[in-house]
């Protein structure tokens, strides 16, 4: 049983080694400063270390390749130790079971087999003698060439057993030592985890500094990102595209007819956004294309995680919006704002105080309260549910114009106090200079008419784009609110809705109750 034990424990032996050899990514049998230079983790290491001294320390892309080099460097040196420790303790002890120990008992094995063989050669040479003396076989032959032969034969007989007895303590010793060579593969798994534990442990220490590198870094993308996210890394109260978009749009793009509804150039859309995300904006060169700004202010709008308005308020200002009596609605929307976090508090004011300015110039760029609410509502509130998104808008777009409008209607109401539309000065981006000052200052509501246009196409030419997927502006006299035909709405009664009509008469019907809500604890 152990001689067929040998041969398989010798196949299995030999076959581990070998594999585990193959695991090696180090050299074999060479010091830990040779193994260290053809590392794979070495080499990395140092690609890192130099990109970051190409990049330099003072980009975030340079400081994270400088601290990930070290890291990878420490890897590179633990991973030598641990490979030296296999090497010692796990694969020369296993190439000596498999190679050494094993074949040197299968060779005493071989060699008593010979020993055997001639034992049995020498008792059949006296055996032969005897019988050529022509004794009787209970005799026992004598003389000289007789004795000579019986001494080899004893002799042969005492190395048989010998070998015999050598082999079995071998073979015992073998089956004893079950245990040590069990040991080999507990000490891999042990070395192993000391391995993981001191790499988890760097990684762990290192991550903090990356993780505190990358949260200290200003630049950070703002579309697509949480409202309170990007507030807290820019250390700003109002988000930063929506200042900057609203400051050009005070500047630049408050006569422009249809703003917020012409739909701008994609291309020119999509290069401001980027600028956008870098906190870096040419305001010169956006001064002509003012439906590029309001395009962007409304996509971070309808990009944000979470609409400004929250999804936890969405029912509340839903059953608002269907409140019949107007003081009674309007008291309930004033409770849902001031149910509103801190930070999309301060921006929802802010953008609702931008757009109850805008309409102060409905009649050049046609924006009234109605329609802005129409254009911008979905962009401030939608449901939190799965599904087509657009069929699901459609089917709330009115309620949510009819929450959207008395906000800007009577924007002075719900957030009363004036308020600073450049907030920072420069729109946040320490590398941007202020060029509000080249701009001409922007024309008057009291404009006359042919003026104001005379004026607007001197300073930049009309875009044509339209915006097919908002919905169609209040027809001027109809008493219903208009929705393209492939929309598939159902017309909803808004009498209560404020109709276009003259400044007079729009004001006449917003005015606000007389009686203001308690102002909040």
């Amino acid at each position: 049983q152990v001689e067929k034990r040998l041969e398989l424990v010798k196949q299995v032996s030999h076959s581990t080694h070998k594999k585990l050899t193959a695991c090696l990514q180090g050299q074999q049998g060479v010091d830990a400063d040779k193994r260290s230079k053809k590392l794979p983790l070495t080499t990395l290491a140092q690609c890192l270390t130099e990109g970051s001294a190409v990049l330099g320390e003072d980009s975030l892309l340079g400081k994270m390749l400088r601290l990930c080099g070290e890291a990878e460097d420490k890897l590179a040196q633990e991973l030598i130790h641990f490979e030296l420790q296999v090497e010692r303790d796990v694969i020369e002890p296993l190439f000596v079971l498999a190679e050494v120990e094993i074949p040197n008992i299968q060779k005493q094995r071989k060699h008593l087999a010979k020993l055997v063989l001639d034992m049995d050669s020498s008792r059949t040479r006296w055996q032969q003698s005897a019988k050529s003396s022509g004794l009787a076989s209970n005799l026992q032959p004598s003389g000289a060439k007789a004795d000579a032969l019986r001494e080899e034969m004893e002799e042969a007989a005492n190395r048989v057993e010998i070998c015999r007895d050598q082999l079995s303590a071998d073979m015992y010793n073998f089956v004893a030592k079950e245990v040590d060579y069990a040991n080999y593969f507990q000490t891999l798994i042990e070395v192993q985890a000391e391995f993981h534990r001191k790499s988890l442990a760097l990684l762990q220490n290192v991550l903090p500094q990356i993780k505190a590198q990358q949260e200290a870094w200003m630049e950070k993308p703002s579309f697509g990102k949480p409202l309170e996210e990007h507030l807290a890394v820019s250390g700003r109260e109002i988000a930063f595209p929506v200042e900057a978009c609203v400051t050009m749009l005070l500047e630049c793009g408050m006569q422009e007819e249809g703003l917020f509804r012409v739909a701008p150039s994609a291309s020119k859309l999509k290069k401001l956004k980027a600028a956008l995300d870098c906190c870096v904006v040419d305001v010169q060169e956006y001064s002509a294309d003012p439906h590029a700004i309001a395009g962007a202010l409304k996509s971070y709008l309808r990009e944000l995680p979470e609409p400004l308005m929250t999804f936890e308020l969405y029912e509340e200002w839903i059953q608002a919006s269907n409140i019949p009596e107007q003081e009674k609605r309007l008291q309930a929307l004033w409770s849902a704002c001031e149910k509103l976090p801190k930070a999309n508090y301060n921006n929802i004011r802010y953008l609702i105080k931008f757009l109850a300015k805008l309409t102060e110039y409905q009649d050049t760029n046609k924006m009234t309260p109605s329609n802005v609410a129409i254009v911008l509502g979905p962009n401030l509130l939608w449901p939190q549910a799965d599904g087509n998104m657009t069929e699901m808008m459609t089917t709330v777009s009115l309620q949510i114009v009819g929450i959207i409008e008395p906000l800007i209607q009577h924007a002075d109401w719900f957030f009363p106090g004036d308020i600073e539309f450049n907030v920072t000065g420069n729109y946040g981006s320490p590398m941007h200079v202020n060029h509000n000052a080249n701009y001409s200052s922007m024309p008057s509501p009291d404009m006359d008419h042919a003026d104001r246009r005379q004026h607007d196409q001197a300073r930049r030419p009309l875009s044509v784009a339209t915006d097919n997927m908002m919905l169609e502006f209040y027809k001027k006299d109809g008493p219903c609110l208009c929705v393209p035909p492939s929309m598939g709405v159902r017309v909803m009664d808004t009498s209560w809705v404020a109709r276009r009509g003259t400044s007079a008469g729009r004001k006449a019907a917003s005015t606000p109750p007389a009686a203001q809500p308690p102002a909040p604890p």
